[in-house]
């Protein structure tokens, strides 16, 4: 495990639980001092405490960019810095189109696109004085790769996260800031369970190498695009899905 973190100012945004807490407990096991951003104060220190290695809760809601701002702040103040922004708040709630509203539309466009773009700007500010700035961004396999029935206003969600991404990371660049994207297939999560046991029974089968991933599969792909060593890569995603996007059909796995 890179050594490179050790010390670090690191914002997790969504970390009180699923992939951004794997997230947070990879990086705090790194030696980074990670701060759990979250809704509600009391899970985003749940977690904190869950994990250890100095890692700290903070409240911020990434739909208002007060309300970020004033987070990230809190961070700086704490930790002197910030090197590393995870900007990984989302939400999925499944509805349809031909069910779906405009509000349950706005909702989720609000958590995890607009979400991005304050948590991003919010961060620029101290990352332009770190020698080591880096943004990682969790988007996913839906959206950008390919879709499922219900999720159609978070896919374009996760499409939208990488278009802004490719221009974030050519405006930043003059900072030294890098900004990269991982893109989780199906992974282990609270939000999984909820869709039942058939469910992740079929897509565990649909995945060469048969099993879903876990929070910290996600965890080390952002360490390493948070890392020193990836000081020379911006712009770019990284799929961690078990290879779930490569067969043409079932039958290819018989």
């Amino acid at each position: 495990m890179t050594q490179s973190l050790k010390g670090r100012s690191v914002v997790v945004t969504g970390g009180s639980k699923g992939i951004g807490k794997g997230i947070a407990r990879v990086l705090a096991l790194s030696g980074a001092k990670v701060a759990i951003i979250a809704r509600h104060l009391d899970q985003a220190e749940a977690a904190a405490a869950e994990i250890g290695h100095r890692a700290f809760g903070v409240v911020g809601d990434v739909t208002s960019l007060a309300s970020i701002e004033n987070a990230f702040a809190t961070v700086a103040a704490r930790n002197g810095s910030i090197d590393v922004l995870c900007a990984n708040a989302g939400i999925f709630p499944q509805a349809r189109l031909e069910d779906m509203t405009s509000d349950q539309w706005d909702e989720v466009v609000d958590t995890n696109l607009k979400g991005t773009f304050h948590a991003v700007k919010a961060a620029v500010p101290y990352l332009k004085t770190s020698d080591q700035g880096r943004i990682v961004l969790t988007s996913s396999i839906t959206g950008p790769v390919t879709g499922f029935p219900g999720w159609s206003h978070y896919g374009a969600t996760k499409a939208g996260q990488l278009g802004f991404m490719r221009t974030a990371c050519i405006e930043l660049a003059k900072y030294g800031i890098t900004v990269n994207a991982v893109m989780p297939g199906n992974i282990v999560t609270e939000g999984l369970a909820g869709l039942g046991e058939d469910y992740q029974k079929t897509m565990a089968a649909s995945v060469p190498l048969k099993r879903l991933g876990t929070v910290e599969d996600i965890g080390y792909a952002a360490l390493y695009f948070a890392s020193k060593e990836a000081g020379y890569v911006t712009g770019q995603t990284i799929i961690v899905d078990g290879g779930q996007i490569l067969p043409e059909s079932l039958e290819a796995l018989a």
